[in-house]
């Protein structure tokens, strides 16, 4: 009788823990653009302004119209280069969170696309697999072509190394195929609810509108380029 006990938690043990697909899905990812830039690494001041209302409006702990549902906190803040990270930076603060950088810093007269590539597969990798990320939030700040350019893809037609491939959102039908490279001024919330899939179930793009002090920073419609404020000293 015991050893019949043993083998039935045996088998049950089994297929709980690896007969089945070891899937740590996240409840929900939120993608966004670095804001505004002076260089290639740095913000510009329009930029670090877009990242301090992004904390007080929209991804910071007490946030006017969060994006999280009341009760809940992201599991985890992500940035890939110097910029995403001081992008990041001001709403992972409010939560007393730290960013983790899957860093991917330029050097001298080295194309930085190869690990920019690698970076992006490895931080998706951890949203999808692990299991510190099951059922919660992950905010990913990113540049644009790693979250979804057209070009990137048939560039590298062997891998994956855009978040709309790694992520699946190719599965699913209206995510654009490119983020413009002159838009700054939204999110992509990206869901997931089908246990054991790593297609998401659901996908909706929404525009960033500031409350004052921050009502001035420029805001336009998908795919529309912003209205930079003069002497902004941006990158255009």
């Amino acid at each position: 009788m015991f050893r019949r006990s043993g083998t039935v938690l045996m088998v049950l043990f089994v297929l709980c823990g690896f007969g089945v697909p070891a899937f740590s899905l996240p409840k929900t990812v939120v993608i966004l653009r670095h804001g505004e830039k002076e260089s290639v690494s740095s913000l510009c001041r329009l930029g670090i302004d877009r990242s301090l209302a992004l904390a007080s409006q929209y991804l910071g702990q007490g946030a006017r119209d969060s994006l999280f549902p009341a009760g809940e906190r992201p599991a985890g803040f992500f940035a890939l280069t110097l910029d995403t990270l001081q992008f990041a930076s001001p709403a992972a603060a409010t939560w007393e969170m730290p960013v983790t950088v899957f860093s991917a810093v330029p050097l001298p007269g080295v194309d930085p696309t190869p690990q920019l590539n690698l970076r992006t597969q490895q931080a998706a990798g951890a949203v999808l697999d692990d299991p510190r990320y099951h059922g919660r939030i992950v905010v990913m700040v990113w540049n644009h072509r790693h979250i979804a350019d057209e070009a990137m893809a048939r560039k590298f037609p062997d891998q994956k190394v855009t978040l709309r491939q790694l992520l699946n959102l190719d599965k699913l039908p209206d995510v654009p195929d490119s983020w413009p490279g002159y838009t700054y001024d939204h999110f992509w919330i990206v869901e997931f609810g089908t246990s054991g899939s790593q297609v998401p179930t659901g996908f909706r793009m929404v525009r960033q509108e500031f409350a004052p002090p921050f009502d001035r920073l420029p805001s336009a419609e998908w795919g529309k380029r912003l209205k930079l404020p003069m002497g902004s000293k941006c990158l255009p």
